[in-house]
């Protein structure tokens, strides 16, 4: 008897330890990132695939995956991709931008490892280093809820990604050759959706298939280079379900702005005659509206789409008003990003106010976009690095622009920005857009309450119009034409983390910053360690490994 107790005694103990030990699932890819011909505009040009697809693969996970994704760049020039809206928790050596990753050179391969802890929704991923994203090398990330969280909404009939964006057709060499000489890009050849425009012959192979009666999800994402874009679908409302990982209230729309880098999910029923409709993507805020078209087709329809298409909205008030109807599902019980800090963030003290202006002007007689009188540059040793190695005042300089910029910015600087946030604090940011066209900025390994889009100036009694009970928890956000936008959030996630503008040639030319939250204990409850396969490069490339953080 005592034998036996002694081997139940064993058996539980290392059931526990199996208990305390498993970690969540795993799922792996290996991407062949290459040139090869697409034509998205119907035109044969290069462009940038991964797996030989355009666009890239769609990552499909779950809440709590780890995510391993080994990328071997058989480009001519380093490559670099990033994973916009996945707040990698404590690890910002994933993020995979030149402030904390040095890019894959050609020939070479790196491998991304990043778990999607308490998350879900729908993101994308692109490429980060000049102007690769205008060439493709993007995609889909889902990130669906765990079978044992129900969402607020009944299991759609299935699951379809729309990835839409404005498209040039010079070619991203050609385009970064443009920046360079300190022109404009000037506006896109063409709109694109999954890569594809429809023809309207009567030959178009649909984009999906419907089946009457049932309804779809759809994840909408903008993965243009820098024009907002109008989405519908011909004779079908859209109920909105889900924004940037942010389950939403479930207002229905007849059209959606989506601005550059953002993601929406909606659901559509097919409720109406079978036959074949377009979803449409047209151009907003731009003096020529250019329209792209995809088709839906019902299973056993019959008929062609008709050629009148749903009417876009004009000018962007009415943008601003669609903006202040997005609202935070707060009865959601499925995964909720709790975004560093209270749900009652309305109750909590600012310690910190931030405003960030964004201007153009020429430096040496050529185009930079700068913030607060700042354009940023790269530097050759990744701002994170220099930090773990101890060097960063050899690399950059704290907190080099002013939390307030004078109303009169006459000058612009080159220089890396980096913001040192105390760990923890509660800040207000304020995106102050002082040009006529629009902006959508960005911030990388977190999620904040988007509480206020007004026009003007803001001051600090513009407080009393924020959302300080459901205003949406996201990544992006857009500023309209002299306006400003204000968002609150808890700096609690360590790391060096982006705030870019999501405008690739205003990116590409100095408009992005990063912010700094060090762990004041060095201590691995704050932060991750320097990953083993981390790249080095810069000053930091031949240096011995410093310390690591322990618990």
């Amino acid at each position: 008897m005592g034998g036996l107790m002694l081997i139940l005694s064993l058996c539980l103990w290392a059931g526990s330890m199996f208990v305390v030990q498993g970690e969540d699932p795993y799922i792996f890819f290996t991407w062949n990132v290459t040139y090869g011909t697409i034509s998205p505009l119907g035109v044969p040009q290069q462009g940038i695939l991964i797996n030989g697809q355009f666009p890239g693969p769609n990552i499909n996970s779950t809440s709590n995956n780890n995510i391993v994704v080994n990328v071997f760049n058989n480009l001519d020039e380093p490559f670099l991709l990033t994973w916009n809206g996945v707040q990698q928790r404590k690890n910002s050596w994933q993020d995979g931008v030149l402030g904390t990753n040095c890019p894959v050179p050609p020939g070479k391969n790196y491998t991304y490892h990043f778990q999607v802890k308490d998350q879900i929704g729908s993101y994308i991923y692109y490429p980060v280093i000049a102007m690769h994203k205008a060439a493709g090398g993007f995609g889909g990330l889902r990130i669906n809820s765990r079978l044992l969280i129900p969402v607020p909404y009944a299991d759609p009939a299935d699951d379809y990604t729309i990835l839409a964006g404005d498209w040039f057709s010079k070619g991203h060499t050609s385009l970064k050759k443009i920046l360079d000489s300190g022109r404009n890009l000037g506006r896109c050849d063409g709109v694109h959706i999954n890569g594809k425009v429809a023809k309207g012959d009567g030959k178009d192979q649909p984009l999906f298939t419907m089946e009457s009666g049932k309804t779809y999800k759809y994840r909408i994402c903008n993965v243009g280079i820098k024009t907002s874009l109008n989405i519908r679908f011909q004779g079908h409302p859209m109920k909105l379900v889900e924004m940037e990982g942010s389950h939403t209230v479930q207002n229905v729309y007849e059209s959606l702005d989506v601005h550059v880098g953002q993601c929406y999910s909606v659901l559509v029923t097919a409720n109406q005659e079978p036959k074949d409709y377009y979803v449409v993507a047209s151009t907003r805020f731009t003096r020529q509206m250019v329209t792209a078209t995809g088709i839906i087709r019902y299973t056993n329809g019959k008929g062609p789409a008709s050629p009148e298409l749903p009417p876009a909205p004009v000018g962007w008030a009415w943008s601003l008003n669609q903006f202040r109807t997005f609202r935070w599902n707060l009865t959601a019980s499925a995964a909720r990003p709790n975004p560093q800090g209270s749900y009652h963030y309305g109750s909590i003290n600012i310690t910190r106010t931030i405003k960030l202006s964004n201007t153009a002007g020429k430096v040496d007689g050529k185009l930079r976009y700068a913030i607060n009188g700042v354009s940023y540059v790269d530097p050759p040793t990744p701002l994170k690095l220099a930090e773990y190695y101890n060097v960063a005042d050899k690399v950059f300089k704290y907190d080099n622009i002013a939390d307030d910029p004078p109303a009169k910015i006459s000058e612009i600087t080159l220089e890396p920005i980096v913001l040192n946030l105390t760990h923890r604090t509660f800040i207000e940011i304020i995106f102050e857009n002082r040009e006529t066209a629009i902006q959508s900025w960005h911030l990388s390994g977190y999620s904040f309450f988007a509480v206020a889009i007004e026009t003007g100036t803001w001051t600090p009694e513009k407080r009393k119009n924020y959302n300080l009970l459901d205003a949406v928890s996201r990544h992006t956000i857009q500023v309209f034409p002299n306006s400003w936008a204000a968002i609150l959030l808890t700096f609690d996630n360590c790391g060096m983390w982006n705030i870019r503008s999501e405008i690739w040639d205003r990116h590409y030319l100095g408009q992005q910053l990063y912010v700094s939250v060090l762990s004041p204990a060095r201590s691995l409850r704050d932060e991750y360690n320097k990953p083993d396969n981390s790249l080095l490069c810069g000053i930091v490339e031949s240096m011995p490994k410093p310390p690591p953080y322990s618990i």
